[in-house]
């Protein structure tokens, strides 16, 4: 169980399988339910199937990027609202404010540690909550 006792679905979308696997422990250490994605179309499938509370977004991913699947998923009524933090090594102003633009709460600098990535969860599961 999670340190505040509320257990969030997190979907988190990376090509790496490194990076997924870690982000899973990661969450699942802090009792969070996890979808894993493994590109930008995966994504846009689980988003629609599972509905989660929260998502990790790589940016550089083939296909679809991280940017291009943020805003589709932006676009929808129902998700509109869902958090979304963008995953990326690089770490630029202008990736930021690209980020914020299709409609990104929050921008974590990989590698992670889990203390970050847990701590997002917590301040952004509970706005969603908030917008429900």
């Amino acid at each position: 169980m999670t340190t505040t006792g509320t257990t969030f679905k997190v979907l988190v979308v990376d090509d790496s399988n490194t990076i997924r696997r870690s982000a899973e422990i990661f969450l699942k250490q802090g009792g969070h339910e996890v979808l894993l994605a493994d590109d930008g179309f995966d994504a846009l499938a689980k988003v629609n199937d599972y509905q989660p509370q929260l998502i990790f977004c790589d940016i550089l991913m083939p296909k679809l990027d991280g940017y291009q699947t943020v805003a589709i998923i932006k676009r929808n009524a129902r998700f509109a609202n869902t958090p979304v933090v963008m995953l990326s090594s690089k770490d630029g102003v202008f990736d930021k404010a690209r980020g914020r633009m299709v409609g990104c709460q929050e921008y974590l600098t990989k590698p992670f540690t889990k203390d970050q990535l847990l701590h997002a969860v917590q301040q952004f599961g509970k706005s969603y909550q908030g917008a429900i």
